[in-house]
Parts: C-alpha cells; structure tokens; sequence
C-alpha cells in the first residue's frame, strides 16, 4: 500500500476514539493456536472493514489485518514460544505485526526488546490493547522498513507473519529480510502457502495445522509452516 495513504490514514486516527472503536468492535479471545495469548480480535473481516472505512471516511481501504490471528503468524508465534531460544535475550522486530501477536510471544519467550513494526494507522492502538492484555511491553513503529530510503537498523532477530500475499510487497519483504540476514539477524517466516513465498531460497522449520476464520481464507485450517532463510 502507497506510505503516503497509510500515513493520512494515521493521522486520521489521532483521535483518543481509535482504541475505543476497536473495543466496540472485537472481542478479548485466547488465539486459537497459541491460547497463551489473547488478542482483540473480529468475528468477521467485511463488516469490521466497511466500519472502518466509515470511521475513516475513505473508501478502497485493506482488509484490518490488526483484527485477526492470521495463520502465519499464529504459526510464528507457536515456533518462538516453543523455541525460546530463537529470540532470547534478542532484539526482535516483528514485521507487519497487525495484531503484535508475534511480538508479545517474542516477549513472552525471552525477547530482551521487541518491536511491532506496522504501517496500518489501526495497528498500533490495537497492539497497544493487545499487551495490555497479555501483561507484557514492546515497542510500537509505523516506520516502512521495506523502503529503500528507511535507514537500516540492526536486529537480532526478524519474524515476518504471512507477508507474502502480493507480488511487489513479497518482493520488497524478501529483500529486506535478505538484508536482515547479512547482518546475522535470525530470519524466521511464517506462511500459509502464499502463492509469492521463494520456497526455494527457504528452509522448512516446523509445520502446524492452524484454525482460521473461514471468512478470511479458503478452509477452517490452514497447513502453515516456520521457514528461515537460506544460507
């Protein structure tokens, strides 16, 4: 999505109303593949899109990825909480972190700082609520890390929850994760199979049956696997 329109769009939501619409129109669940965890999540993906479009008074708008467990990144977050030693006592940023879901299991597996990376103006309240709700702190950014011009920062650790939904972004992920691994950053994955994931540049960690909303995907389960990057 264009920055400039992410960027208006945060700003739109300056307003102390943001975590109060979100409260509205979600509820306080255990994640269903991670239940240590709870998140603010929606019943429905297209009604809580058309209300989001109304608070904005912008239509066009993406799907508020903030507002579900997507299966990669439930994925992610059942890897690092069985794996605490992939994040451990690392700084961790969690790359389009929606929810934070994976930033609050980096945490809560020994992640020394963590930071939930988002461009969506939706994101951050909703991440905020979400370690409140979980007990826990991390840091918040809508920083476009995968924009050439965005100074490079280093990480122990990058996690990326299903980000390879669309040709151009995918593209721009893999480079930025490439990067992240030349400078000895541990690089892990989460994907439900998107048709852009570069399988051939991966190396297969884990596979998990996940439960998703039917309305946002093609089954109630999706078959998601933990990659890091090749060497």
């Amino acid at each position: 999505m264009d920055h400039d329109l992410q960027t208006r769009r945060h700003k739109a939501l300056t307003i102390s109303g943001a975590e109060q619409f979100i409260r509205k129109n979600t509820r306080l669940r255990p994640v269903p593949h991670v239940p240590e965890i709870s998140l603010y999540v929606a019943d429905e993906a297209v009604p809580l899109w058309q209300k989001t479009e109304e608070e904005l008074d912008q239509m066009g708008l993406p799907p508020p990825f903030w507002a579900f467990a997507w299966a990669g990144g439930q994925a992610l977050a059942r890897y690092v909480l069985d794996h605490p030693e992939s994040v451990r006592g690392k700084t961790v940023l969690d790359l389009a972190s929606g929810s934070g879901l994976v930033a609050i299991a980096a945490v809560k597996a020994g992640a020394a700082r963590a930071v939930a990376n988002d461009i969506d103006a939706f994101a951050m309240p909703a991440v905020a609520l979400n370690m409140a709700a979980n007990g826990i702190s991390l840091e918040t950014e809508t920083t476009d890390r995968l924009a050439p011009e965005t100074a490079p920062e280093s990480f122990g650790a990058v996690l990326a929850g299903d980000i390879f939904y669309e040709r151009d972004t995918a593209a721009r992920a893999f480079s930025f994760l490439q990067r992240m691994k030349a400078q000895d950053a541990c690089v892990l994955v989460g994907d439900p199979g998107r048709t852009y994931l570069p399988k051939d540049k991966m190396i297969m960690l884990a596979e998990y049956e996940v439960p998703v909303i039917r309305d946002l995907e093609d089954a109630e389960i999706k078959r998601t696997r933990v990659w890091a990057l090749a060497d």
